[in-house]
C-alpha cells in the first residue's frame, strides 16, 4: 500500500496497489503544480481523507483538490461520474516518501496539445528527486 500527505498532514491518500506508472502531465496546470500522478477510482484502489478545497478548471471537468492549510495539491478527481457510477481520481505520488515510490517509472503525456503519450526517458520518480 503506498500513501501521501501533504506538508501539514491534514490530507492523507491511499493507494492499494504498485502502479505501473507514475504520469507526468505538461498540462497548464499539471506542470505549474509539479506533481506526478497514479491512478485508479474513487473508494476502489485509491481513498483520500482531510478537509480540502479544490479548484475546478475549463469545462470543470476535474476537480484539483488542494490543503487549505499548506497549499499542497492532493489528488484530482472527476466531476461528474463515468456512466458506470464510479470516479476517476489521481492521487500526487510526489506527497509519498521517496523511498516507497522511487522504482515507479515515469509516462509522460501531452496534456497541453494532443492528449497522447509523449517519449519517454526511461527515468523513474527517484530520479526526479536526485
Amino acid at each position: 500500500m503506498l500513501t501521501g500527505t501533504c506538508h501539514c498532514g491534514n490530507l492523507h491518500w491511499s493507494f492499494d496497489g504498485t502502479p505501473d506508472s507514475a504520469t507526468a502531465c505538461n498540462c497548464t496546470l499539471c506542470r505549474r503544480y509539479g506533481v506526478l500522478w497514479i491512478y485508479d477510482w474513487e473508494g476502489e484502489k485509491v481513498t483520500t481523507s482531510g478537509t480540502s478545497s479544490y479548484y475546478r478548471w475549463g469545462d470543470g471537468g476535474i476537480e484539483f483538490h488542494f490543503c487549505p492549510s499548506c497549499g499542497n495539491v492532493g489528488w484530482w478527481r472527476g466531476h461528474e461520474p463515468h456512466p458506470d457510477g464510479r470516479t476517476r481520481i489521481a492521487v500526487n505520488v510526489r506527497l509519498s516518501e521517496p523511498d516507497t515510490v522511487g522504482q515507479i517509472p515515469i509516462r509522460h503525456f501531452d496534456g497541453l496539445n494532443t492528449f497522447t503519450d509523449l517519449p519517454s526517458d526511461g527515468r523513474c520518480v527517484a530520479d526526479m528527486w536526485a
